[in-house]
């Protein structure tokens, strides 16, 4: 039975990648990227990305349970940052955002990717984290970013734990530096449920329902870059409790 189960997931894997695939040239290439060379059309733009994550999301079999007490202003722009535990967390993020065309920060090794690297490197911001000049560089361009109207999304970790057993890595500075450097509030999320839904392993993981909690909104216009820290460690404490059971 176990063989079984672990065929039909490498099975059901597969088809999330070929579906992704096909979108990423369909959707990708041909709307998301032309209108992704302007901040004037990035919303257009955002609305491929949204389709993309929609389709992938809901077509691979998984669910949302949303819970938002607080509710975002439309017309301001925001960084928003969770844990982050799955490649669909990305997806999550467009899902949940309609009214706010966001930008992620990410990795520059996905640019070189064939096909996905050109569209990536037109939609998000990259940074290779151990080049200062990269990292002055996300600092400069979350900015530009910022005042022409967008959200910028950060997952303060710096990546996903390969380790299963870490629940949350200690966060980076990048995400609450542009926050009170541009005076714009966090918003922080935890995502539940996404780890064990899709890990990296090809024989684990399972359609599901992912639990999004929008824990808090931090305005930032008060702060001065001394209390960074302050704000990164309270930030890590309000994810750290509501992701780990007592």
């Amino acid at each position: 039975m176990n063989g079984v189960k672990k065929i039909l997931t490498i099975l059901w894997k597969c088809w999330f990648i070929l579906l992704t695939s096909v979108l990423v040239i369909i959707i990708g290439i041909f709307w998301t990227f032309p209108f992704a060379l302007s901040n004037k059309t990035f919303p257009l733009a955002y609305k491929g990305i949204r389709l993309w994550s929609i389709l992938i999301f809901y077509g691979t079999g998984f669910r949302l349970d949303l819970n938002r007490v607080q509710t975002l202003d439309r017309n301001q722009p925001y960084i928003f940052i969770s844990n982050h535990a799955s490649i669909l967390d990305i997806m999550i993020m467009a899902l949940i955002h309609k009214h706010h065309p966001i930008v992620f920060v990410g990795k520059e090794e996905l640019a070189r990717l064939p096909i996905f690297g050109p569209i990536y490197r037109r939609i998000c911001i990259t940074v290779n984290r151990s080049d200062t000049k990269s990292r002055t560089r996300v600092f400069k361009l979350a900015k530009e970013k910022i005042s022409s109207g967008q959200s910028i999304v950060i997952y303060p970790e710096g990546g996903i734990p390969h380790d299963d057993s870490i629940s949350l890595q200690r966060f980076k500075d990048g995400a609450f530096t542009i926050a009170i450097s541009t005076r714009v509030p966090i918003v922080v999320y935890c995502f539940k449920g996404v780890k064990e839904m899709f890990p990296w392993s090809w024989t684990k993981g399972y359609p599901g329902t992912a639990k999004v909690k929008l824990i808090d909104i931090i305005p930032t216009e008060n702060l001065s870059l001394r209390d960074k820290d302050k704000i990164k460690e309270i930030c890590y404490k309000k994810i750290y409790d509501d992701l780990v059971p007592n």
